[in-house]
């Protein structure tokens, strides 16, 4: 017989985890240059990955909510290429790196699993740079909507729309304010 795992990629690393904190709103995870020492899960929250532009401006990379995995790519590097920081008050549970490796070799299922969760992610970049290369704000903010269910977040996360969309707060702003 045989056994068919129908765990998802997400809880079979959460079953490594061996910390687990909690991040305030606005918190830092971790910083550009920091070395890698863990995959980091999100059970409860939302977390993004930034890096800050020439102009002080960010762009978020990733946006990750519940039940999510943070900066996997980075399984796969030695130091973090952006800042994550946490976009709500989240939870993370951390899976060392050695460890994360170490069942991804050991594990043909589990490396599958990654696989396939990989190829979405670049699916999904892909979907963000064709957004990124629009030139106009409205037709950006059109993208992000029809990807996002048509709806903002509350007020106060709005800058972070910007910064999805690759645009500065104020752009935004004004951008809403023409279409009411």
């Amino acid at each position: 017989m045989i056994a068919i795992m129908s765990d998802s990629l997400f809880e079979r690393f959460l079953k490594l985890a061996e910390r687990e904190q909690r991040l305030a709103a606005g918190s830092v995870l971790l910083r550009l240059g920091d070395p890698v020492l863990s995959l980091f899960l999100i059970p409860a929250g939302e977390m993004r990955l930034v890096r800050v532009l020439p102009h002080c401006s960010q762009l978020t990379l990733q946006r990750v909510g519940s039940a999510s995995i943070l900066a996997e790519a980075s399984l796969f590097a030695d130091r973090y290429h952006c800042d994550a920081l946490a976009a709500e008050e989240s939870a993370v549970r951390a899976v060392p790196v050695a460890k994360s490796r170490s069942a991804l070799g050991s594990d043909p299922a589990l490396a599958s699993l990654l696989m396939r969760h990989l190829a979405g992610e670049v699916h999904r970049t892909r979907l963000r740079a064709e957004m990124l290369a629009l030139k106009s704000v409205a037709a950006r903010l059109d993208v992000w909507m029809a990807l996002n269910g048509d709806a903002l977040p509350p007020r106060g996360r709005w800058h972070q729309v910007a910064s999805e969309i690759g645009i500065t707060p104020e752009a935004f702003y004004r951008e809403l304010a023409r279409r009411r």
